[in-house]
């Protein structure tokens, strides 16, 4: 690319954002987008601002790219080029910052086409980018009437739409779709008996685990409490299956696949002896560190759950077993464009696998309890149901209602299910249902015995 163009303002966000998305979509499809993105920016050594702009661009494609690619296909005399990925990002992350974002149009409309200019491949699409985009911008208002009209049907993959509209319905199918449009905003889970620091505004959600923040733009370490250990961030429903485990003090716990570490922050500091277990060395880093900013403590240990030693029993284990992650799109919008439905026979293979595994882990009398942030039943539902058809020596340990801070979470097997739909706080709900939840599944189970 033509380093003269750098000097433009704003080029190299652009620039990030493009190579990022048309990574995604290309050779690097399956990538979590803040795995890709933050290296990219360290090694593009951009300045905060600039990366903090180039990851708003890359989400807002994600989030919107099904309305986006609509509207470039019907507005493109041979319908978008999806063998063409890099392209495909160019057109998009323009149409992003002119449909999603405050960005001006004729800013993002030249800051497009000069990155075709800059690029060999696509210096002779200069002028359809510039075209298209143009256009674009003409029809934005009817582009977005469109989009937000039907989100299930124009922005979410016809496989996800077609599974969640079987597993729940089409109205609430809809109701997810609309979710993800959304977003989510910042909640954190508090550490029992902190006080509530002078100065963090937000509402407590049912359950009484978490804060919503009412505004989610200061950056985390500049919010009260942080210092001071009082909170970590964690998604409301992320924070419900250990809590499900009930633990007490001094009990032994094993969190497998522990990283990122919310849910070992929430067993230490309950007073369990915590072993806390995951493959990546790299995120147990991250755990360690949250875990001296908050002063509680946990055995960390890099390695494969699969391979932990069994003779001895937790009184508890936690196993959120990897997945498709198809519940955390309203946090993660990349991840409806990165899995396949051909992923799941590998994930729920290994999850099974998991779950055996587990079950030898825990002492007779104790608790296990299994949780996906997935929205596919074979993932949830389905998977605990084979577990306890091979393990008679386990029975399900239904959850209450009170336990979660609302029925609907609830189902009538007694397993948790929250949906990107639930607590939407639109038209007026009232306070601390604002936002959704992600998408969880989890299932508490005993071993028979004393």
């Amino acid at each position: 690319m033509d380093g003269q163009h750098d000097e433009v303002a704003g080029l190299p966000a652009r620039r990030l954002a493009w190579e990022t998305v048309a990574d995604l979509l290309g050779k690097n499809r399956g990538t979590a987008l803040e795995d890709a993105m933050e290296p990219a920016a360290d090694r593009a050594a951009l300045p905060p601002q600039d990366a903090g702009l180039a990851r708003a661009i890359a989400t807002t494609t994600f989030r919107h790219l099904g309305v986006i690619r609509h509207a470039l296909h019907h507005r493109l005399a041979r319908g978008l080029p999806e063998d063409q990925p890099g392209l495909v990002a160019l057109l998009a992350t323009g149409a992003a910052q002119i449909l999603y974002l405050n960005v001006q149009d004729h800013a993002a409309v030249d800051l497009a086409v000069r990155l075709a200019k800059a690029e060999p491949g696509l210096q002779h699409l200069a002028g359809l980018a510039n075209a298209v985009l143009r256009r674009i911008a003409r029809e934005r208002d009817a582009i977005r009437r469109e989009g937000d009209a039907e989100p299930l049907r124009l922005n979410t993959p016809d496989w996800l739409a077609r599974r969640w509209t079987a597993a729940y319905g089409e109205e609430t199918a809809r109701a997810i779709a609309a979710a993800h449009v959304r977003g989510a905003g910042l909640d954190l889970t508090l550490r029992p008996g902190a006080p509530l620091p002078e100065g963090l505004a937000g509402r407590h959600l049912p359950g009484g685990l978490s804060l919503r923040l009412d505004d989610a733009r200061t950056p985390v370490p500049d919010l009260p409490g942080f210092a001071d250990g009082a909170w970590w961030v964690q998604d409301a429903a992320a924070a419900l299956p250990a809590h499900l485990l009930a633990v007490r003090t001094g009990e032994r716990v094993a969190d497998l696949c522990a990283a990122p570490g919310g849910k070992t922050a929430q067993l230490a500091a309950a007073g369990a002896q915590v072993l806390a277990v995951d493959r990546s060395a790299a995120r147990l880093r991250r755990l360690e560190a949250n875990l001296a900013r908050l002063g509680l403590s946990a055995e960390v240990r890099a390695a494969d759950a699969l391979t932990l030693p069994e003779e001895y029993g937790f009184d508890a284990v936690l196993l959120d077993a990897p997945c498709s992650a198809t519940g955390t799109v309203r946090r993660h919008p990349d991840v409806a464009w990165s899995k396949r439905e051909s992923d799941l026979p590998r994930l729920t293979a290994l999850q099974a696998r998991l779950l055996d595994k587990a079950a030898r882990l825990v002492r007779p009398g104790g608790r296990l309890v299994y949780c996906t942030c997935s929205l596919e039943p074979e993932e949830g539902e389905a998977q605990v149901a084979a577990f306890l058809a091979r393990h008679p020596d386990f029975a399900r340990r239904a959850v209450a209602p009170g336990e979660v801070g609302d029925a609907a979470l609830v189902t009538a097997a007694g397993d948790l299910r929250t949906l990107p739909s639930h607590w939407p706080g639109e038209g007026g709900a009232s306070p601390g249902e604002r936002g959704g939840l992600d998408g969880f599944y989890a299932a508490r189970l005993e071993r028979r015995g004393a």
